[in-house]
């Protein structure tokens, strides 16, 4: 009868529930943004994240820096308004060993409304008193981390903006390909 008293145990306790880190906002390290796709990463001194970016071309690449607002898409040096992606991958290095920003959190991607506001006073912006002019998408190259939209998105809502306001945009297909060019209409006269 003494064994029965003493061999008894108390029942464990239950064992604390695991205690979850609070989740780090995103800094970038595996963000794609719509309408870009990312080919480098580079980490700056303190962890913001520097990308190598490019639109539908291929061939031209973009640098853009989560944590400051350094972005580049030119080759003043080489004497071309693009990047290879051997010069972005220098400049992305280069930006990412000297720059000491924060990370910062990752741009919201925007509603429809506000980026066709965007893109209006975009093509507004390339109006002057000469001539039309031609308006290129890769013009748009650095602004894609803000407005996060694929080109055949931003070219349904050039074509709109053309019908919409014919004022400001024109629009003007190829004699011998399906290729739409878009042009901003020169500033009236007066």
């Amino acid at each position: 009868m003494a064994l029965t008293l003493f061999s008894r145990r108390p029942a464990p306790a239950p064992a604390p529930a695991p205690v979850e880190p609070e989740p780090w906002f995103e800094t970038g390290e595996t963000w794609t943004p719509e309408g870009v796709t990312v080919v480098e990463r580079y980490w700056t001194q303190v962890h913001a994240v520097v990308l190598v970016y490019t639109a539908a071309q291929g061939y031209r690449h973009t640098v853009a820096c989560l944590g400051c607002h350094f972005r580049t898409s030119a080759n003043r040096r080489a004497g071309y308004d693009w990047l290879q992606l051997e010069d972005a991958a220098a400049a992305a290095n280069e930006h990412a060993s000297s720059c000491r920003a924060v990370p910062r959190d990752i741009p919201a991607r925007p509603d429809d409304d506000t980026v066709r506001e965007q893109l209006r006073t975009w093509v507004t912006a390339f109006r002057n008193r000469g001539a039309d002019e031609q308006i290129h998408l890769e013009s748009l190259d650095l602004l894609r981390l803000t407005i996060q939209r694929t080109n055949d998105w931003i070219e349904a809502t050039l074509q709109q903006l053309a019908v919409d306001q014919p004022e400001i945009l024109r629009t003007q297909t190829s004699e011998h390909s399906d290729r739409v060019s878009y042009y901003a209409r020169r500033l009236p006269q007066g």
